[in-house]
């Protein structure tokens, strides 16, 4: 069983865009995903430009790979690293916190994390 960042089974992240390293809408990774597709975002306009930027554009479809393209609002498994440059960069998307993988937290700490959560947890007293 994959574990979330919250140290709970691991949500899907979309299906509609179907995502995941795997396509299987979850953020799920092993050692043949070596780049980490573990980040469960939402989309923001500024974090797609960001990324068209560092040469990996994901708005322009790509029909003869099956790829209708990507919008903001959408939902989409990130790479790690990609995650933690943008948010070096100021353009850090929003995060589905029980859709990302545990593995995350080898890179960034779970109160980074929990700063972009769109899902954030309530902690009582």
């Amino acid at each position: 069983m994959d574990i979330n960042v919250l140290g709970q089974e691991l949500k899907p992240c979309s299906f509609d865009p179907l995502t995941g390293f795997f396509r299987d809408g979850c953020c799920r990774t092993d050692e043949t995903d070596i780049g980490e597709h573990i980040v469960c975002v939402v989309l923001s306009t500024k974090f797609l430009s960001f990324s068209q930027q560092r040469g990996n554009d994901l708005s322009t479809p790509r029909p003869e790979y099956g790829f209708a393209g990507l919008k903001a609002g959408d939902q989409w498994c990130l790479c790690a690293t990609r995650w933690l440059e943008a948010l070096q960069a100021g353009a850090a998307p929003q995060i589905v916190l029980a859709a990302t993988h545990e593995n995350i937290l080898d890179l960034i700490s779970l109160e980074t994390l929990v700063e972009y959560g769109i899902d954030r947890p309530t902690f009582s007293s």
